[in-house]
């Protein structure tokens, strides 16, 4: 095979990036012929699809988003080339990256995340967002160092790495003002009264939820099931139905939110995980993440 070429490459990752053939020739002051020829060049020369066309919609092919992955970390380090070679000095800078689960709460995450930036050694966070079976994809081969998580790594996982508890939590119940009118008996019966917002099957809470529920003898009326913590906040503070949390961020939740605190619980516990490649953790960013936990709760 010839030596690659990096404007072709260059090329198919502003195109993937963008989304289309005309929103990349805008970007690059092209126009669409150039760059469809640029790509169609590109693919004769390795002789693999990289796009799966219909009309005018490209979607990454399987080996798109592999060829992709790569491009995005050559370009990104050209970046900080002549971000170094601007300051005419060298950038002790180290990468960090994190695939953060799409089910962990935002502010959580950077509760937990957010001391990596005060550490004494320059480092820059990037964080990726995902389900937890594409970002252990992206852990095995490097391209995140860890994975923030409230599941941890099943037994039998074709992915090499292992689980470090970081923290869990009670679970806190809330409701928006509007709707407490419609309770007629004490927590947590109050909760047969009113319409639920609960998070999806795919949620390591969901089981231990819907256990204690059976175990009080409450049938929730599921309004509506979400994979997104913040969008069933946001169903709860409209009036949609009451909703629960971890008790870590209660006060968040109910300022920002504008909601009614009705109950807790410690029966149900929210485990939070760090799955790295290490057995042994020794990753610096890492360690701070574990130490500024246990430091600030108490783990």
């Amino acid at each position: 095979m010839s030596p690659l070429n990096f404007n072709h490459l260059f090329y198919f990752y502003i195109v993937a990036t963008e989304g289309s053939i005309t929103k990349a020739s805008a970007r690059l002051n092209l126009t669409p012929q150039t760059i469809s020829g640029q790509i169609t060049g590109f693919e004769a020369q390795i002789g693999i699809n990289l796009f799966d066309r219909k009309g005018k919609t490209f979607h990454l092919s399987e080996m798109g988003q592999l060829i992709f992955s790569y491009a995005e970390e050559i370009f990104q380090l050209g970046d900080e080339v002549k971000h170094i070679l601007k300051r005419k000095q060298p950038d002790q800078w180290h990468t960090f990256t994190v695939g953060v689960t799409d089910v962990i709460p935002t502010v959580l995450a950077h509760q937990l995340l957010s001391p990596v930036l005060t550490m004494n050694e320059r480092v820059r966070l990037i964080c990726y967002g995902g389900d937890q079976t594409s970002l252990l994809a992206d852990l095995s081969i490097n391209k995140i160092d860890c994975i923030l998580t409230d599941q941890p790594l099943q037994l039998g996982s074709h992915v090499k790495a292992y689980n470090h508890l970081l923290i869990e939590s009670d679970f806190t119940f809330f409701s928006a003002q509007s709707l407490l009118k419609n309770c007629t008996s004490e927590f947590p019966q109050c909760l047969n009264d009113l319409p639920w917002l609960m998070q999806s099957k795919k949620t390591a809470v969901r089981a231990r939820l819907s256990s204690w529920l059976e175990k009080y003898n409450i049938s929730p009326n599921i309004a509506a099931e979400f994979d997104d913590s913040s969008l069933m906040k946001t169903f709860g503070q409209a009036g949609g139905g009451i909703f629960s949390s971890p008790t870590l961020i209660e006060h968040y939740v109910a300022e920002k939110y504008q909601v009614e605190i009705i109950g807790r619980t410690n029966e149900i516990k929210e485990q939070y995980y760090i799955i790295s490649p290490e057995r042994r953790l020794k990753h610096p960013a890492i360690l701070e993440i574990v130490n500024a936990t246990n430091e600030q709760y108490g783990g």
